[in-house]
């Protein structure tokens, strides 16, 4: 016991011995400054600095702006901006896909690489066909009451009004004989009229033009965007006077009449016409003659 009372006391005799610090002119040895210490003293100044300086250090990250400055720590409002920047890039990704596959349609337009089987409405959406089962075309017995229920209305209702169900009447490109009709046996999407050269070919009606260019195969193609997701096709043009990303009006001059391109046989205007990614005859609604 007396021992450990011992180094108590030399303990306690080494924190509260003081000490005196003194700075000294080098050259004069004059005194400039001196400070009685002991190490009790230092290191109850050392620990309350410690705390002191990380009580600042909590206080500036966790309440000040200058947290945006420390690595790891970010803002609100950077925070914010990148989960708009995240949404939009998203919803960019998708516009990007869209337009992709709108234009690799046109492409198959252009190239004539389709496959009537294979067409589906929703081909701009979805490049693969899907089975659709059995069962879910089969109508249930409330959907055929109600189909029964509508035939009869139909049958005796005597105040019905006829209404047109063409929501667009569209114009003759020109007027000429067809030389080669529409025919999805053989794969061929169009109808091909012959003409004279520099014939007028007019827009069959209002829209957007989406392409307007030269190709090997066929020459001088212009395609027409209308509403109902209508496309209408111009191949074999000798020249355009409209060009991608132009307005045009029902019997606007498009481009004049010609033969270029590889699989031109003479001066004719090849006319398809595309509806939600179905070719159609365009003889069921334009009178070429």
């Amino acid at each position: 016991m007396s021992e450990k009372r011992f180094k108590r006391q030399q303990l306690k005799k080494k924190l509260f011995t003081k000490s005196r610090l003194i700075i000294l002119n080098e050259e004069t040895f004059e005194e400039k400054f001196s400070l009685k210490l002991n190490l009790m003293n230092v290191f109850v100044v050392a620990t309350i600095s410690a705390i002191l300086l990380i009580s600042i250090t909590t206080y500036i990250i966790a309440f000040t702006p200058l947290r945006e400055f420390i690595p790891g720590y970010a803002s609100n409002k950077l925070k914010k901006d990148a989960t708009i920047l995240a949404v939009k890039s998203d919803s960019l990704a998708l516009e990007v896909k869209k337009n992709e596959l709108y234009l690799q349609s046109i492409k198959k337009i252009l190239t004539g690489d389709l496959e009537y089987a294979k067409l589906n409405k929703d081909s701009l959406l979805n490049t693969e066909n899907q089975d659709v089962a059995k069962h879910t075309l089969t109508p249930s017995e409330a959907e055929m009451t109600l189909r029964e229920q509508v035939a009869l209305e139909d049958k005796y209702n005597l105040f019905e009004k006829a209404q047109s169900k063409v929501s667009l009447v569209m114009f003759p490109p020109v007027r000429g004989h067809i030389t080669e009709k529409y025919s999805a046996a053989k794969k061929h999407y169009a109808v091909d009229i012959a003409l004279a050269k520099d014939t007028p070919i007019k827009s069959v009606a209002n829209g957007t033009v989406v392409f307007a260019e030269w190709t090997p195969t066929t020459g001088n193609v212009i395609i027409i965007k209308h509403r109902d997701a209508i496309l209408s096709v111009y191949k074999h043009a000798a020249s355009l006077t409209k060009a991608q990303g132009d307005v045009v009006r029902t019997g606007e001059v498009i481009g004049l009449a010609g033969s270029t391109g590889k699989e031109s046989t003479g001066i004719h205007l090849h006319f398809e016409l595309w509806k939600d990614g179905f070719a159609i005859d365009p003889t069921q609604f334009i009178d070429f003659e």
